[in-house]
């Protein structure tokens, strides 16, 4: 028999999701994340602890027995999580020593760690905060950390809120000498050496979707951890990449890099916070999250002077 402190804690809150809401597409809604994504967890889970788990019983699903048994165990659990990241019922920001933990792309912290700091100096000065890059986005990480920034998109689990947007664009050497009155054609990005931004497992990025919906495969020769990297890795070589618009604008002028127009729409990068289901009554997440949105403002529209 499997010792329950031996399960993955990724598959911990999905096992108490499904224990609680005795229904696959409920769980799924519950943490913020795909009825499939479930499904796998529950057939890892049902492998791991030999049963099934969840039983039909005419229109609905019933737990089975060894379920019922892991309900409080696995309670007691999920609740050992909560203490230990010591949510507090109570918030005041002007006398909070909270540490907040949160995680995000190199290009998210670049553009928002400066106004938040601002914040916190001004608004939570006993506060501190704790940033780490973007690894992984399961929902045990949106327990381990308070606030995951993520681009908007399917296959990002929790609670989410728009902060800020970005346009992506392809990034080349200016002297490359594929460029032509500023632009790179559809041969051009299948034949150019590609420059690959790798984040969290699992997250599929928009460029590499949009390239391969048109039906190409780049020819990757370089792959970075993060969006930063990639306009130096592209200088002065026949590279190319995908970075956002405020990224390409702080070196390109430095690197000598261009902003090629190509034959393909590039969607919006829409940057938001994600948090998990279970903190939407911690007063400081909350603040955090009105706190983070107000940064957003400053950096969505920098050009305007809006206020933090």
């Amino acid at each position: 028999m499997n010792d329950l402190r031996d399960i993955d804690l990724n598959l911990l809150v999905v096992l108490d999701a499904v224990l609680t809401e005795r229904n696959l597409t409920r769980a799924a809604e519950t943490l913020g994340t795909t009825q499939p994504t479930v499904s796998v967890a529950v057939a890892k889970l049902r492998t791991l602890l030999d049963d099934q788990l969840l039983i039909r019983s005419g229109r609905v699903s019933e737990l089975t027995p060894k379920a019922v048994a892991l309900q409080p165990v696995v309670a007691a659990a999920m609740a050992q999580i909560d203490r230990t990241l010591n949510l507090r019922p109570q918030f005041d920001p002007a006398t909070s020593d909270r540490r907040f933990r949160l995680s995000a792309s190199d290009y998210a912290l670049s553009v928002m760690t400066a106004p938040l700091l601002e914040v916190l100096e001004r608004e939570a000065p006993r506060t501190s905060i704790e940033f780490s890059p973007l690894y992984e986005v399961e929902p045990i990480d949106l327990l381990r950390d308070d606030v995951v920034v993520a681009a908007q998109q399917v296959g990002v689990p929790g609670k989410h809120q728009a902060l800020f947007s970005d346009s992506m664009v392809c990034v080349v050497s200016a002297d490359n000498p594929r460029l032509v009155d500023g632009r790179l054609s559809m041969e051009d990005l299948a034949t150019l050496s590609y420059v690959r931004v790798s984040l969290a497992n699992g997250v599929s990025l928009y460029a590499d979707d949009v390239l391969a919906a048109s039906g190409i495969s780049p020819r990757v020769r370089r792959t970075v951890p993060g969006f930063l990297p990639v306009p130096f890795t592209v200088a002065g070589t026949e590279m190319f990449g995908f970075v956002p618009a405020r990224a390409a604008e702080l070196y390109a002028d430095e690197l000598g890099l261009a902003i090629a127009r190509i034959p393909l729409p590039l969607p919006v990068l829409v940057e938001s916070a994600y948090w998990h289901p279970s903190r939407n009554d911690d007063p400081a997440l909350r603040w955090l999250i009105s706190t983070l949105v107000r940064v957003a403002e400053k950096v969505e529209f920098a050009d305007e002077d809006a206020p933090a």
